[in-house]
């Protein structure tokens, strides 16, 4: 096969182009109009490319104003004329705006007007060329509609502190957020370097600087630690710095997230420390039951026998009552420890809450006979079951009646109510004591919560028993609450709720 070209002779030398060539170039040409204008702006010649984006023919426009392409508040300031003459004053004018279509509808509109001068210098007109770039125009208002929403989103959040810092870590913006978390204005800070937040050990040890290197090296540093406010007041801070770079590669500084976590980090040291606590409650308790025992056992000796002495016989009387309230302060003890651990194993079976009263009362009966007090009872006659554990309900109602005998006065009055309202069982214990200030009674239920009264001081105790109370009817798929209004002698009552059973296992509604 002969090859295509096989030597320079081969080659032909095109035909020279002709104006009607160029002609054919711009009159087919469907994406730009390119047209000429006259001196004094008319149009003289018309491609395809400037029928479709104008919309108008030929024999339409040719020898028409240009200005018709024009809004009219463009045509109002004179701005046609103005392109004109810039175009003849520089050689050539370029813009980009609106402009009009035959129908009214408005296009934007890149331009380039080159004057059009002959070897003579003799200004012959102008050659115009538009293009149609709504679509960009609608892509890059998207993008910017998308970057202000974005910019305006990072500047209302308040509970982050974020901002951008320059390749050397000085701040270049600030949002509201960081306003709010660091104590500085927009005014106050931007162009300071980022290390004022930081404490001066910090600053020595040169942090600042390796929080950027480290951010540089891996895209990414992420930290906890203390802060410095304006103020000098320390925070707790969740820290993330990002490096960041545009679309070339090139650093352009660094995104910076902080957030105070220091009411965060206080929750958790507290419930470390509650933790703690609570094992060293569980230890202290066994450790006071061994020697309890035998204490108990001597006094249960000294009881089979009659004292010669009546100061040995009140003596003896006395060890009982105590060792009575020891125990029951280290079962309380025992019984938080149980509760937070989650080792309180619960032997659930239908309980009839009447018997839980009358267990209750009869073990409160002679604390309460021996100051005197009177004991009301208001039980319904109808069973109410619920689904629990008996030993543990006695518990919680003995635990209520022997806070009501403490703070009820001598001769004071008790009162027991056990009803029924719909699918619930109402068990409260009411006195007439000194009663709790309101102020205290969202703290009755919590551990050691003791009030400040006159009254509480007196008759002591560990602030155990209630708290005690709380988490059993807790377990039981209950609620207790408190009613008081602190006025002495209108007492306090203590309500427990409880889902009931119709006696053979099934919740009641």
């Amino acid at each position: 096969m002969k090859p295509l070209l096989t030597s320079a002779s081969d080659f032909e030398r095109p035909p020279p182009v002709d104006d009607a060539d160029f002609r054919l170039l711009v009159e087919s040409v469907r994406d730009y109009a390119i047209f000429l204008l006259d001196p004094q702006g008319r149009v003289r010649s018309w491609n395809a490319g400037a029928q479709v984006l104008k919309g108008y023919a030929p024999d339409e426009i040719i020898g028409r104003s240009f200005e018709v392409f024009y809004p009219q508040e463009q045509i109002d300031i004179g701005f046609p004329a103005q392109e004109l003459r810039e175009a003849l004053r520089l050689g050539r004018f370029e813009d980009e705006g609106w402009r009009l279509r035959k129908d009214g509808s408005r296009f934007w509109a890149s331009v380039v007007i080159t004057a059009l001068v002959d070897d003579d210098g003799l200004h012959r007109g102008f050659a115009k060329v538009t293009r149609d770039l709504t679509e960009r125009r609608h892509q890059e208002e998207l993008l910017r509609q998308g970057e202000e929403r974005f910019r305006m989103l990072v500047e209302g959040v308040r509970d982050y502190a974020i901002f951008m810092l320059d390749p050397q870590g000085h701040v270049v913006s600030w949002n509201l957020g960081a306003q709010i978390n660091k104590g500085y204005t927009a005014e106050e800070i931007v162009g300071q370097h980022f290390s004022v937040f930081y404490p001066q050990e910090k600053i020595d040890a040169g942090w600042p600087e390796h929080e950027l290197e480290s951010a540089l090296r891996d895209g990414r540093f992420e930290d906890e630690g203390w802060r410095i406010r304006k103020d000098g007041s320390r925070f707790w801070a969740s820290v993330l710095i990002t490096a960041v770079y545009d679309a070339a590669g090139d650093h352009l500084g660094f995104a910076k997230i902080t957030r105070d976590l220091s009411d965060r980090r206080r929750i958790t040291r507290l419930e470390t420390q509650e933790r703690h606590l609570h094992h060293f409650l569980a230890m202290l308790g066994h450790e006071l039951r061994n020697p309890l025992a035998p204490i108990s056992n001597a006094v249960s000796i000294m009881q089979l026998e009659e004292p010669a002495s009546p100061h040995l016989r009140a003596t003896r009387d006395i060890l009982a009552r105590q060792v009575g309230q020891l125990s029951r302060l280290v079962d309380d003890l025992l019984d938080v420890g149980r509760i937070v651990s989650g080792k309180v194993h619960l032997r659930r079976q239908p309980v009839r809450l009447q018997e839980v009263v009358d267990a209750a009362v009869e073990a409160a009966t002679p604390a309460m006979q021996a100051r005197g007090q009177q004991l009301t009872t208001e039980v319904t006659d109808e069973p109410l079951w619920v689904v629990g554990d008996k030993v543990r309900l006695v518990q919680v109602l003995n635990n209520l009646l022997n806070n009501a005998v403490k703070f009820t006065p001598e001769g004071g009055r008790i009162c027991v109510r056990l009803t029924r309202r719909a699918g619930t069982a109402h068990l409260s214990v009411a006195d007439n004591g000194p009663g709790i200030p309101p102020d205290q009674l969202n703290h009755v239920f919590k551990l050691f919560a003791q009030g400040d009264n006159a009254a509480v001081t007196r008759q002591g105790g560990l602030g155990i028993g209630l708290s005690v109370v709380h988490q059993m009817v807790r377990s039981h798929d209950g609620d207790v609450s408190v009613f008081s209004t602190g006025v002495p002698g209108e007492g306090a009552e203590f309500a427990i709720r409880l889902p009931l059973i119709d006696g053979e296992g099934a919740l009641l509604m």
